[in-house]
């Protein structure tokens, strides 16, 4: 026993879900090292005698990958391979009473806004003055960057605001320090995420300031990609087009999810938003900002969704023939206003409704690819794999868009830009030299 207590703690955190959940993994990574604490992410070596699950709860394919994954290190700790697991995040926070009760062997559970208490677990202090300090897990070239918390929405699918509150934006100075932290460090590329993008700025300057805050970042020396995920497209303002054409450094890339486009479907959902509406902001923003690489998200099988439904929204995608598409088949979550309709569609046939969609999309998507042979693009290099780099253009995110492949008979390093003349075109990826 005494032994144990002289040799050093080593932390492993796991992250599960989005982007968001790995920047809190990165901050409690950053705060436990600046008090001596050695932390790693997602140690492969299991020489770490502690472990933080840091837990997703969006949807039911989510929670059960966060459940099996606390499931596994309670059988390491059972087998005497770790001293702590420490339970974090969304799934934690939506059920944490339930999950105490069944998981009893758990150290303690934390929920999503409580990292001080989880420092103090530690024996740690919080570190105020490391705002935006944070030990990143991606590749140093590029870093996401949480501009706000929570939301203020009531989309009748949607747990978000039961696990991460109401919207809470960061000040924009405090922003432009972390960019500038983070370019430091090498990156030069982030990419801004928030549950909600647009409503940024409401609640502490009392109106919409992403596009003052993109003027901002845009004036960080060294930072020279900006990208935007998760903006609502309902009231949609059209002043960060205008930032976006300010800036070279804002990539013409806009991540907005429309989540369906029949018209019941959309009032079902809460969206505050027509079809109609939306093909006249698509137009709006392609006439803004052209070549703009459009990203939406689409659920399928929603409550009472019909087949006529189905046909609609495919006709939606082959009319507005966005860059790319993301598809989720609808989850039944407790506590929205959603749960209180019947969830009739069986699991497999949203399956095949989601599959069915994306289908329309991959066609499109080759079409669009087919479209860039011969021309050539800025590419960001961001790893090497097989002998062959991967690399993206501006209008490719990091893990859902696609991907560049590489051929150079130079060596390439990893986080730099180079220019790349499309050869070949597939599905989601496109194939190309180095000019």
């Amino acid at each position: 026993m005494k032994a144990k207590t002289l040799k050093q703690d080593k932390v492993n955190i796991i992250t599960l879900g989005c982007s968001k959940n790995l920047v809190d993994s990165e901050v409690l990574s950053g705060q436990l090292q600046a008090n001596d604490f050695n932390v790693v992410h997602e140690n492969k070596k299991l020489d770490h005698n502690i472990v933080v699950v840091n837990t997703c709860g969006f949807i039911d394919k989510a929670k059960e990958e966060s459940i099996n994954t606390i499931l596994d290190q309670l059988e390491l700790k059972r087998r005497g391979r770790l001293d702590k697991v420490y339970v974090t995040g969304c799934l934690s926070e939506r059920y944490r009473s339930d999950l105490e009760t069944e998981m009893p062997e758990v150290d303690a559970w934390f929920g999503t806004l409580e990292l001080p208490l989880i420092l103090k677990q530690f024996n740690a202090d919080y570190k105020s003055e490391l705002v935006g300090e944070r030990l990143l897990s991606t590749p140093k070239h590029y870093a996401y960057m949480k501009i706000s918390e929570g939301c203020n929405r009531t989309c009748s699918f949607c747990a978000i605001p039961l696990m991460r509150g109401q919207h809470v934006s960061k000040p924009i100075e405090e922003l432009v320090k972390e960019a500038e932290g983070l370019v430091q460090k090498g990156v030069k590329e982030v990419m801004l995420i928030a549950q909600e993008l647009t409503y940024y700025g409401l609640d502490i300057y009392k109106k919409r300031e992403l596009p003052k805050l993109l003027d901002a970042l845009a004036a960080v020396k060294g930072l020279e990609w900006i990208r935007l995920h998760y903006a609502y497209p309902s009231k949609f303002p059209m002043e960060i087009l205008d930032a976006m054409n300010r800036h070279d450094n804002i990539c013409k890339y806009l991540d907005m999810p429309l989540q369906h486009a029949a018209n019941n479907m959309l009032k079902a959902m809460k969206r505050n938003i027509t079809r109609e509406e939306m093909s006249d902001l698509i137009h709006a923003i392609r006439e803004k900002v052209p070549g703009i690489c459009l990203r939406t998200t689409l659920i399928a099988g929603f409550p009472g969704e019909t087949e006529d439904d189905v046909e609609e929204l495919k006709g939606f995608l082959q009319e507005h023939r966005f860059d790319r598409v993301g598809i989720f088949s609808y989850s039944h979550e407790e506590n929205t206003s959603a749960h209180q309709l019947v969830d009739d569609i069986p699991a497999e046939e949203k399956e095949r409704r989601a599959q069915e969609i994306m289908e329309v999309q991959q066609e499109i998507s080759l079409e669009k690819n087919q479209e860039k042979v011969g021309k050539t693009f800025k590419v960001i290099i961001d790893k090497k794999e097989a002998g062959r780099y991967l690399g993206r253009t501006e209008f490719d995110s990091v893990e859902v868009d696609n991907e560049v492949i590489i051929h150079s008979k130079k060596k390439l390093t990893i986080g730099d830009f180079v220019n790349v003349k499309i050869t070949k075109a597939f599905d989601y990826d496109i194939e190309g030299e180095v000019v």
